[in-house]
């Protein structure tokens, strides 16, 4: 299904923004430093953020839970990166960052009570009701029902319609704190046609590049280099091979357990259907076909008409029989669908753009009409539609029993493994993997970021060996295919190697460590002699760096070996066609350029879009100003430590500490 057309779950994008609060701190990135100087007390607080300076002596302060910061780190994590859902790393990059987003949210908030802001319950429903939640809560003008609505809000964000008001409240709390803040700042015509003069000037050039892979294998120092830079990087070098164990176990896999692989119930079926039925309710959707004939936003009329002319032609083809696919394949403007001759796919109710959801779902089936979107004119034919329903138990029959068979199977391996695990404790290893005719191995000495050869996934067992002394009881971890009962047997302490056995790395250190010094001079001396001779080639084959040639890009360009060339190097926007560039460094490349050609918007361009880039730049400027402005109340409130951290809570200091 093609992705512009989809509102891609607006609600919950929009939603999700206004609980974490990173719509209201999403301008304030600034970094609290210097908050665990003094701390917070209580199990399940986070930050208490004081209105005064003085309630901190009256105990006057607004809590920042924990469980608040754990449960919008969560909802981030599922939202944002569902892949790393559950993972306690993720989580633990992420829970300071939202930690730090609630207490910059309350410190705004205060600020805001403090300049007069309020929002009344008519503001939270008007907001809700013509705001971004509005397509889902009010389609078509009518509330969908509280009930509805509470299941919503709870089945997505795990918390009750209060508390998700009331973060709405704030969100819009604080925009209007922005708001006020920020209604002084103007700028001129100058300054917009600057702006998009700036922002729209397109060049091309040869570019002459050094690359850090090649300049490192020119670096070749003796053996006697080497080792010295070994002995003299010493601690460098105290612990690079890291701890290993050797480690003792026997395995099981599903086939291994007794009774052989379970099986699901007739009875247990029609259990697990009845309890879950709600999981198989179907909603009302529609299967579509489309041919997009594409308008660019701010399109004149002209371009308008033509591209609906276009699609007033398409129809025709089509009421008169012509071949709806082959038809999307030539003229469709979709790349999504296109190939796929126009087709979509079933979709639900509300979930493409309201014109095009409105045709879908009121059109006759098989009919084909024009329908306008934000995106151009579609030629939009429906297939088929499906009333909401809920599917029967033969529908679901393969699910359902893959799933109890898949409960069931989990639920026996884990009971095996303990028994397994309480029966090595008490006799050992060897004779426990005996007596269940199951091969006792031991490894060869192997780091925690090993692998095991005859386990599918070793990394649980790993995990819990690298945790165990030597000789502790017996544990089970799942290996991916079954359970593995072990024993820790040995220790090797992480230690220094000997330079012969180390001398590979010794080198890529080495290397490392003269390479940018060395990419700076020769980057200088190409500049130095492109200039000198103003040939830019024969300075780059005096040095050996390879000459390219960029495309004419933009700010946002990528141009190979070089990158983004508004962000690595914004200075060649500023020469002149001829001219040659001093020496840029990329990182992994360095460089000189040569322009070639430099293209500027006309004065007709700039007039044309001067309405959009002056509401462009006035956003960006009210944003820099509502920043300095958050800044220096946050940069406050922590001098007079009127926000302090628990220091007993996980990861107690924000990021910049």
């Amino acid at each position: 299904m093609i992705r512009f057309l989809q509102k891609e779950n607006r609600l919950t994008k929009a939603l999700f923004v206004v609980i974490i609060a990173a719509a209201s701190v999403s301008m304030v990135v600034y970094l609290i430093p210097g908050l665990t100087g003094q701390s917070a007390s209580g199990a399940d607080t986070f930050a208490v953020v004081y209105p005064h300076w003085y309630s901190r002596f009256l105990s006057a302060g607004d809590v920042i839970s924990q469980q608040k910061v754990t449960q919008m780190a969560t909802q981030r994590v599922q939202q944002q990166y569902p892949q790393y859902a559950g993972n306690p790393m993720i989580m633990n990059m992420i829970e300071p960052q939202v930690g730090q987003q609630l207490v910059q949210q309350q410190i705004l908030l205060e600020e805001a009570t403090n300049l007069g802001v309020k929002v009344t319950d008519a503001d939270l429903r008007n907001y809700l009701q013509t705001g971004p939640p509005g397509q889902v809560l009010f389609p078509g003008g009518k509330f969908i029902g509280q009930d509805k609505y509470a299941a919503l809000i709870q089945g997505r964000f795990d918390i009750t319609v209060a508390d998700f008001e009331q973060s709405v409240k704030q969100d819009i709390a604080i925009r209007r704190l922005e708001t006020l803040i920020t209604a002084g700042v103007t700028i001129s015509d100058k300054e917009v046609r600057d702006f998009y003069r700036k922002n729209n000037i397109k060049i091309k050039f040869d570019y002459a590049v050094i690359s850090s892979d090649d300049l490192g294998k020119q670096i070749n120092p003796s053996d006697a280099d080497l080792e010295a830079f070994f002995k003299k990087n010493a601690p460098r070098y105290a612990n690079a091979v890291p701890e290993e164990r050797t480690i003792s176990y026997f395995a099981f896999s599903p086939n291994d357990v007794p009774g052989g692989a379970p099986q699901a119930s007739q009875q247990e079926i029609q259990q697990y259907y009845d309890a879950h039925k709600s999981e198989y309710t179907v909603p009302e959707q529609a299967r579509a076909r489309h041919i997009l004939i594409k308008v660019a936003p701010g399109a004149d009329a002209k371009t308008d008409a033509a591209a609906k002319a276009k699609a007033e032609d398409i129809l025709k083809q089509v009421q008169a029989g012509g071949n709806f696919a082959d038809l999307a394949k030539k003229n469709s403007d979709d790349p999504g669908s296109k190939d796929t001759g126009g087709e979509l796919g079933f979709a639900q109710r509300g979930k493409m753009v309201p014109e095009f959801d409105n045709a879908i779902f009121t059109q006759k089936v098989g009919d084909a009409k024009i329908v306008k979107t934000q995106y151009g004119y579609h030629i939009v034919q429906v297939e088929e539609r499906q009333t909401a329903h809920t599917q029967t138990l033969n529908d679901v029959l393969p699910t359902i029993q893959a799933t109890l068979i898949r409960q069931k199977s989990t639920a026996v391996q884990d009971s095996y493994a303990q028994a397994l695990t309480s029966e090595a404790i008490k006799n050992g290893l060897d004779k426990t993997a005996a007596a269940h005719h199951l091969q006792l191995v031991t490894t060869p000495p192997v780091a925690e970021q090993g692998t095991i050869a005859g386990l599918p996934d070793s990394a649980g067992l790993l995990s819990k060996a690298f945790q165990a002394k030597k000789g502790d009881p017996a544990q089970s971890a799942p290996t991916g295919e079954g359970y593995a009962i072990f024993q820790v047997t040995g220790i090797i302490a992480a230690h220094a190697p000997t330079f012969a056995d180390w001398k590979s790395h010794v080198l890529d250190d080495y290397r490392a460590e003269q390479l940018p010094a060395l990419l700076r001079q020769k980057t200088n001396d190409l500049a130095n002699q492109a200039k000198s001779d103003n040939d830019l080639a024969k300075a780059a084959k005096a040095v050996g760096a390879t000459v390219k040639t960029s495309d004419l890009v933009g700010e946002t360009g990528q141009v190979p070996q070089v990158g983004a060339v508004g962000q690595v190097a914004p200075q060649l926007f500023d020469l002149s066609v001829g001219n040659i560039s001093g020496p840029i460094n990329s990182g992994r490349t360095g460089f000189v350029a040569k322009i070639v050609d430099k293209q500027e918007p006309s004065a007709d361009e700039i007039a044309k879009n001067l309405d959009q880039t002056r509401d462009q730049l006035l956003d960006q400027k009210r944003g820099e100003a509502f920043q300095v402005f958050a800044s220096n109340i946050i940069d406050d409130y922590r001098k007079h430590k009127r926000v302090l951290l628990n220091a007993k809570s996980p990861n107690p200091q924000l990021p910049g500490e």
